[in-house]
Order: C-alpha cells, then structure tokens, then sequence
C-alpha cells in the first residue's frame, strides 16, 4: 500500500503533509505536490495533516490513476522537505471539481530566488 496526492491539491498545495513524512517523499509542482509510490512506507501520517482531503491510499476505489500520476511526476519534480505556505487560491479552490483538467500545471515548482 501506498498514500497518494490526488486532484483537489491542485491549485491549493498546502504542504502540512511535508511537515510530517518521515521519509521526505513528497515532490512539489508549480500548483500541487505529489508523493513518490516507491518511497512512501505507508505510515498514513500525512492523510490527516491535509486541510484539502487530497491525500487517500491507494486501496481507495479508483486510486490506481493516481498512483500512476504521483509516480511520473514525482519523477520529475524535485523534492520537498519543508513546508510553506499554501497558495493564494487555496481557500477558493479547496473542493472545485475538474481541476485536473482546468487547473493543473506539469511545470516542477520554482526555486526560490
């Protein structure tokens, strides 16, 4: 079993979860982060730290979408051990549908200047 980040971290990106992971598996993206399926030793500690709900294992119903995406893009964007704030958006966004389709960036976060 693995946990992963699903559609409703789009365009919030809290980051509670990174706070907490015992193995920094989390990868972030420009507007969501990602947990790497390999690396997660499914502790569950991050699912309740999201204050969007976007954290689910991968025995939910549907998941294994989700395993795919967390997987490809957590090969693609860098690690993240520290938490930040969450996007402006955040509160506006929390629970919209369709945000994969409208709202989703491939772009890896920016480093900080």
């Amino acid at each position: 079993m693995t946990f992963v980040v699903t559609d409703n971290c789009i365009a919030c990106k809290y980051t509670d979860c990174v706070s907490v992971c015992p193995v920094d598996c989390f990868h972030e993206g420009e507007n969501m982060l990602v947990i790497h399926p390999d690396e997660c030793i499914d502790c569950g500690v991050c699912e309740p730290e999201c204050p969007a709900d976007a954290i689910r294992p991968d025995t939910d119903p549907g998941m294994e979408v989700w395993v795919d995406f967390n997987r490809q893009y957590s090969a693609l964007w860098p690690v993240i051990v520290e938490a930040k704030e969450p996007l402006p958006t955040a509160d506006d966004m929390d629970g919209v549908a369709g945000k994969l389709d409208t709202h989703f960036s491939k772009n890896p976060a920016a480093e900080a200047a």
